[in-house]
């Protein structure tokens, strides 16, 4: 079973893990600079304690000591930082500095311990922790602990100016996602959570034989499991020459690779969807998804997916599959009408969210900022009291319209059904602008799995984000921020016919009223149209081709 080290990049002093005693070194003196000593793996293999010491520092007769042992450090010279440890081939994989073996057996308790270094004379440094945290290296600085998350990224939240965008949703701009990939002359780096689409495939290996760089990440251990569908297709892309690595095992920094995004060329594809017929083939699932060629987040894409695949968790799929089995898994076929047809924006300003680095912080605060109208699309909601959900409920509270439209599919509408009404219950007594409803999918699309949110007419988020506390906390997930009034009132467009079609009822009797209703328009002169014919917000103008480079 997967071992998960979960954690932020966290700076400062925590409650948990504090230093005890920390000698702080003046100019040209020895220190200890920092400790590992709770690694994942099994036995807590790799543990060790870095120096810093003056160059030429000759370390004959020096000693480190814990609480129960003392041992003799190696017989040589050196400079600067370096390590210490009991397995060295193991630690090196851990940290850049130089790696010595510890002669003796020295282990560092995960509840604490007072670490000494002495030089045959006195103790040169000391060190006190307590309570480490699994997976975390504690720095020393300013006198104190730092617990980090070793292999953990720190990113900040980039965002650019002007730019063009296109917009697009699913199932309505099925084998959009492909045909982008189509378009690659010089690489494709493809991130996501699950990988089933034979087009996809194909196109990705047609990319590969004419030159194309094609690197693929994906999550090693789906709920539910891993495809004999998804293993047979990333099989043929490794035959074909295709880069394929899942993230997987003891060294895994996230409880899932949830991402779903690619980097064609210069231009950057943010998708709700997974690899799959039913997401970006246009078989089932409502998702919404941007193409962007922002030169600073196709950039910021980039080296987040370098990080990811760079990382010892990032696995070879040959070495991943070996003797493992894989499930069913399921498929989905179904045929929708096209209402919106992908369009091309000018965005203000764009911005890129990822977690769980700063996508929980940054979509609060746009929240938070809300002036008129929150329009949500979600899965499902991690209960009344998220914090995302909190904070629709704040804005509520001062004014802001918020609606929520959460899915009716089979595996969500109870626990929906049941924030729906508490939700409800909670705006009738706080007298605020807060709907929900559950989507009737009717014939728009198989299910809700878009996870998007527009704010003011003016701000869109969408990625791969689920609004619960795991998937912000837990899991590698990206969100592409959009500013204007372009991309806004295209997903706006789109929730408000998903909205009213979350009420459709068309009973017999109904039925009759409607028909005579209609009749009687007819003759006076008079058209009715209904939301989701062919009307106000149905089909968009604009072609469906891909333009070459965009």
């Amino acid at each position: 079973m997967r071992r998960i080290v979960v954690g932020l990049l966290v700076a400062g002093v925590l409650a948990g893990g504090v230093a005890t005693t920390v000698g702080v070194p003046g100019p040209g003196e020895t220190a200890i600079v920092a400790v590992y000593p709770n690694p994942v793996a099994d036995g807590d293999a790799g543990e060790y304690v870095a120096l810093s010491v003056p160059n030429g520092t000759n370390l004959a007769g020096w000693t480190l000591a814990d609480d129960d042992a003392t041992v003799a450090l190696p017989n040589v010279t050196v400079s600067g930082q370096i390590v210490f440890s009991t397995d060295p081939d193991r630690a090196r994989n851990m940290t850049d500095a130089t790696v010595y073996e510890l002669d003796g057996h020295l282990a560092l308790a995960n509840g604490g311990e007072n670490l000494t270094v002495g030089d045959g004379n006195r103790v040169v440094a000391r060190l006190g922790y307590r309570d480490a945290p699994e997976g975390e290296v504690a720095r020393v600085k300013d006198g104190g602990i730092s617990w980090e998350l070793l292999g953990g990224t720190d990113v900040p939240v980039r965002t650019t100016g002007p730019g063009r965008v296109r917009t697009f949703v699913l199932p309505d701009a099925g084998g959009l996602p492909s045909d982008v990939l189509a378009s690659a002359d010089d690489r494709i780096l493809l991130a996501g959570y699950t990988f089933r689409s034979r087009r996809a495939t194909e196109t990705l290996i047609a990319a590969r034989e004419r030159g194309v760089e094609v690197r693929v990440l994906l999550e090693g251990g789906p709920v539910g499991g891993m495809s004999r569908r998804q293993a047979e297709l990333l099989d043929r892309l490794v035959a074909n020459g295709v880069t394929v690595r899942v993230v997987d095992g003891p060294y895994a920094r996230f409880d899932h690779h949830h991402a779903k995004y690619a980097v064609v060329d210069d231009r950057a594809l943010v998708l709700t969807e997974n690899w799959k017929p039913a997401g970006t083939g246009g078989t089932s699932s409502r998702g919404w998804g941007v193409l962007l060629t922002q030169r600073e987040l196709v950039a910021d894409l980039v080296a987040t997916f370098r990080a990811d695949i760079g990382w010892r968790d990032a696995v070879h799929w040959e070495q991943f599959r070996d003797g493992r089995a894989f499930s069913e898994g399921g498929r989905t076929n179904g045929s929708f009408q096209r209402r919106y047809r992908p369009r091309t924006h000018r965005a203000t300003g764009a911005a890129l969210l990822v977690a769980p680095d700063n996508a929980e912080s940054g979509v609060i605060e746009r929240l938070d900022g809300a002036e008129e109208s929150i329009s949500v699309v979600q899965v499902g909601v991690g209960g009344p009291e998220q914090a995302f959900v909190r904070a629709l409920k704040r804005a509520a509270d001062r004014g802001v319209d918020v609606r929520l439209l959460l899915s009716r599919a089979w595996y969500a509408a109870e626990d929906n059904r049941a924030v729906a009404e508490e939700l409800e219950r909670w705006a009738d007594r706080a007298d605020a602008s807060l709907s929900v409803r559950l989507a009737r999918p009717r014939d728009r699309f198989g299910k809700i799995h878009a996870k998007g949110v527009v704010i003011d007419g003016d701000i869109v988020l969408l990625g791969s984000l689920n609004w619960n506390d795991h998937s912000a906390r837990e899991n590698r997930e990206v969100v592409v921020v959009l500013e204007g009034e372009g991309p806004a009132g295209y997903y706006e467009r789109v929730f408000r016919g998903d909205w009213r079609a979350a009420i459709w009822r068309l009973s017999i009797g109904l039925a009759a009223v409607v028909l005579l209703t209609v009749m009687g328009a007819t003759l006076v002169g008079r058209r009715i149209e209904f939301d989701g014919s062919v009307g106000v917000d149905a089909v968009e103008n604009g072609s469906t081709a891909i333009e070459d480079r965009f």
